[in-house]
């Protein structure tokens, strides 16, 4: 009898990951494949007309004119837009299912400084959130762990795999700084008054983030040393191999933070979040620090700022000359598949089009340091790209009819899609 059970519990769950389960990845490219007359949105400023894109074993291997030959399987597109496909950084997708189950969040660890805990043996490439990214262009994401001072080491994956391994674009990219807060909101529960209150432990934090890194620093120069995980897995900050991503606001918190990392011998840094960075732009031109600025669809944080002032952030950040990117990542990861309609909200004001569709793809692959295979359509390149009916970055047109990842060519079927056909054709009578 419990033998028949346990067969029963096991067709059952069986039942249950068959509904569940995610669609097989699209198989790697064999055939070549010729897209032809739409507007093509190379994503470096510029748009080419009537374009003909044509890739071969993943890579694009000709872009321009009608004058280029068509070759392999034909794909007409005019009246449609190709883009590349749009870069999703500072996310935990793949470590989070649901925020509210326990069992199914794996974006943070034990412990406060964690460099060496890597996002990549844990990302869920089955994932259903990643799976809701793909049907409005958002191809590749930055898989960022969470929580603590030093979060851990992300790493780069493109949204149609079998596992972390084929998902993996680049390995362990950068460590994530979350710097100490000059004022915090105040705790009703501990009686604190409500709105900001000053943090009056910030220097003591900055300066245990100081000691750490000058610490680590000093360890990659030891030749006779024991080993220390967490001082290992800073050394790529030091070496020029990893990025170092900054988490701050405020003007003296941006700046302290990059004065200090700068000091402790961090090559490549980025500012994540920069709230109040065009107030200190000349500050990160000197020091070649480029902007993941935040998602425009929230509120100001202060009483006196613009009742506009997320909206126009990046145009802002533009316009002073920074290199910048756009992410979301202190919102839900749901959302990120609504970073094309962020970049829409900051053309409505009064940014170019083109400039606000480099924030996701040319600008962001810069950032993240994979601007030579990923960001733009360029010869030579990854053809991980999108075809879609209208404005990719208007939430009204942007449908995508084909979408590639490496020449592959990949559902777009996903659990929305799915109940956006069940319920549609209920209310129209079928």
């Amino acid at each position: 009898m419990k033998k028949i059970i346990s067969q029963f519990i096991l067709l059952g769950l069986m039942g249950i990951f068959a509904v569940t389960a995610q669609q097989t990845p699209a198989p790697i490219q064999k055939e070549i494949i010729t897209i032809t007359g739409a507007t093509a949105h190379i994503g470096n400023g510029t748009i080419v007309e009537n374009c003909t894109v044509v890739f071969e074993n993943g890579k694009i291997t000709a872009i321009g004119g009608p004058e280029v030959e068509n070759k392999g399987q034909i794909i007409t597109a005019e009246g449609k837009h190709i883009y590349p496909g749009f870069i999703a950084p500072g996310k935990s997708l793949g470590l989070v299912e649901v925020n509210a189950v326990r069992a199914s969040n794996d974006q943070d660890e034990i412990g406060d400084i964690i460099p060496h805990i890597r996002s990549i043996i844990a990302y869920n490439a089955e994932s259903k959130v990643v799976e809701s990214m793909r049907p409005n262009g958002v191809l590749l994401g930055q898989i960022t762990p969470k929580g603590g001072r030093i979060s851990g080491t992300s790493s780069i994956v493109q949204f149609d795999a079998w596992n972390w391994e084929d998902a993996a674009v680049k390995m362990d990219d950068g460590i994530h700084l979350n710097w100490p807060a000059i004022f915090r909101r105040g705790r009703w529960w501990m009686g604190e008054p409500s709105g900001f209150i000053p943090n009056k432990d910030y220097q003591k934090q900055a300066d245990e983030v100081k000691s750490f890194m000058n610490n680590a620093n000093a360890y990659g120069k030891d030749k006779v040393k024991e080993r220390n995980a967490a001082f290992a897995a800073m050394q790529g900050v030091f070496n020029g191999t990893k990025r170092l991503y900054i988490y701050a606001d405020g003007e003296k918190e941006m700046m302290d933070a990059i004065t200090t990392a700068k000091k402790s011998g961090a090559e490549n840094i980025v500012l994540v979040g920069g709230y109040h960075a065009h107030k200190i732009s000349d500050f990160l031109k000197e020091h070649n620090i480029p902007v993941l600025v935040n998602f425009t669809h929230t509120l100001p944080k202060f009483d006196d700022d613009d009742y506009d002032f997320t909206f126009k952030l990046p145009k802002l950040l533009l316009e002073a000359g920074l290199l910048v990117g756009l992410q979301n990542a202190s919102a839900s990861n749901f959302q990120t598949r609504n970073l094309p309609f962020y970049a829409g909200q900051v053309v409505a004001q009064g940014l170019e089009k083109e400039k606000a569709l480099q924030m996701l793809t040319g600008n962001t692959a810069k950032i993240l340091g994979i601007d030579s295979d990923y960001g733009t359509l360029e010869v030579g390149k990854s053809a991980t790209l999108f075809i879609s009916e209208g404005d990719a970055l208007d939430m009204r047109t942007n449908r995508l009819s084909r979408a590639f990842i490496d020449g592959r060519d990949i559902s777009l079927e996903t659990h929305q899609t799915k109940l956006w056909k069940r319920y549609m054709g209920k209310y129209e009578g079928k």
